[in-house]
């Protein structure tokens, strides 16, 4: 393998450049003017914040570790410890300990915590003292919980959770991909809560990691940091339209640039890009892998950046944030509190207070067609209803995420299964991404990963 040529510049298609240094002559090629795709830092109010994700997942180690690896260990920071707040009918009441996605393991440390009925409780209680076959095929998320806790469970503390990562719906998220823990302790059969505590018990720490971190000044240097790593050529500005396979099992990539069109050549392609535009990609060279790309579906969100003054504003929230729970009907699904939240940005900025609200789950399309000022004013009257009378503030922005997450619908893993089945049977290409086994940077790290691997090892 001795060229690779990598369509995509997020973290993914970077990350599998840096696998492939010194392993091959590689090009990257992005279609925006900037690499990094939904890890992108901008400002509000002259402060630097990030408009995409803002953590990398630490409890797994593939994005930490490449983090280090490209000269940012020593920026890596921990969250300000607060616990999971979830927005209420009643306010902002904080998730007890012990939860696994939202799931109680101890459904007793609920009562007086104003998340969930009386009722609620006794029902996700209940769980243990329900019989239970072992799980033989993947069903929804809200299927499964439904019937062993209650829907009250469901819709008050797994939903919000579900939205805050996914972007989704427990109705249609796969239980097996988006909760596989879950998924592999009902393959085994019996109740779940003694199962889960007894998982907690045994594979706790005595001083448990946290579960993410951030990147000081902002997780958007991560892609940059593995840019200037990896050794590639980077091309921005350049979208690739074609893939064509020619004698001798070489790839030709057609691309358009400003300049106008761009043919290379290369041993080997990595498509590091959005299932949609891998499914473009492929359809001549495998029909199959086409039509199951072509079958994720996607979420769209917005990201709303907001900055208040301290000395003006009459009331500022305490704690990280919150997730909201789609069953009471308001428009935001999460909100962070970036400034109470990451200590290096509150060093930065002392007089600012700088948040981020989220929007848009999967089907809330028309939600996201109104114009930025109207989620603007939506966002601050929803934020003023949760937390109090913050005031206005100096600054808002929102960044868009078109299509942004792909959803794990029911039978998300055979599907993916067959798209890679179907792959690899073109040899010497690969694809990675947030659309196979993880949304999260770690998981879109391991996947890069794989894909690096695979060339080297099967071209």
């Amino acid at each position: 393998m001795r060229s690779v040529i990598v369509v995509g510049a997020g973290i993914s298609g970077l990350a599998a450049a840096w696998q492939l240094r010194d392993r091959a002559d590689v090009t990257v090629l992005e279609g925006h003017p900037k690499v990094g795709g939904k890890l992108r830092t901008g400002t509000i109010a002259g402060i630097t914040v990030d408009e995409g994700a803002e953590s990398l997942m630490a409890l797994r180690p593939e994005a930490v570790e490449l983090a280090a690896a490209v000269g940012l260990g020593d920026a890596l920071c921990d969250p300000a410890k607060a616990p999971t707040t979830i927005w209420t009918p009643g306010g902002l009441r904080p998730l007890p300990p012990g939860h696994v996605m939202g799931i109680p393991t101890d459904p007793a440390a609920l009562a007086g915590a104003g998340l969930l009925s009386p009722e609620g409780i006794a029902r996700a209680a209940a769980e243990e003292r329900l019989p239970a076959a072992p799980l033989t095929e993947d069903c929804s998320v809200g299927h499964y919980l439904t019937a062993r806790f209650g829907r009250e469970t469901v819709d008050r503390l797994v939903e919000p959770l579900l939205g805050g990562v996914y972007a989704g719906r427990a109705d249609r998220l796969s239980l097996r991909a988006a909760m596989p823990r879950i998924a592999a302790v009902a393959e085994q059969g019996g109740p779940l809560l003694p199962a889960l505590r007894r998982i907690r018990a045994a594979g706790a720490p005595r001083s448990a990691p946290v579960a993410v971190q951030g990147v000081v000044g902002g997780t958007g240097r991560f892609p940059l940091a593995v840019a200037e790593s990896c050794g590639a050529r980077i091309l921005t500005g350049t979208t690739a339209r074609s893939l064509h396979r020619l004698r001798g099992g070489r790839w030709r990539v057609s691309a358009m640039t400003g300049d106008g069109p761009l043919t290379m050549e290369a041993d080997g392609v990595v498509l590091a890009v959005p299932a949609y535009e891998a499914a473009q990609l492929l359809r001549p060279h495998s029909p199959a892998a086409e039509e199951e790309l072509s079958a994720i579906p996607h979420a769209s969100t917005a990201v709303i950046t907001m900055a208040f003054s301290r000395s003006r504003s009459a009331f500022l929230p305490a704690g990280n944030g919150f997730l909201v729970p789609p069953v009471d009907g308001h428009l935001l699904k999460a909100a962070s509190f970036l400034s109470n939240k990451w200590p290096w940005l509150h060093a930065s900025a002392p007089d600012t207070f700088v948040l981020r609200a989220s929007l848009g789950r999967i089907g809330e399309e028309s939600l996201l067609a109104r114009p930025d000022r109207h989620l603007i004013r939506a966002a601050i009257a929803e934020l003023h209803r949760a937390v109090g009378p913050m005031g206005e503030p100096l600054a808002a922005r929102v960044t868009r995420w078109d299509r942004g997450l792909p959803q794990y619908s029911v039978g998300h893993q055979a599907r993916v299964a067959r798209i890679r089945e179907a792959t690899s049977k073109l040899p010497g290409l690969a694809v990675c991404g947030a659309a196979y086994e993880g949304v999260g940077v770690a998981a879109c790290v391991a996947t890069a990963r794989t894909a690096a691997h695979d060339l080297l090892t099967h071209p």
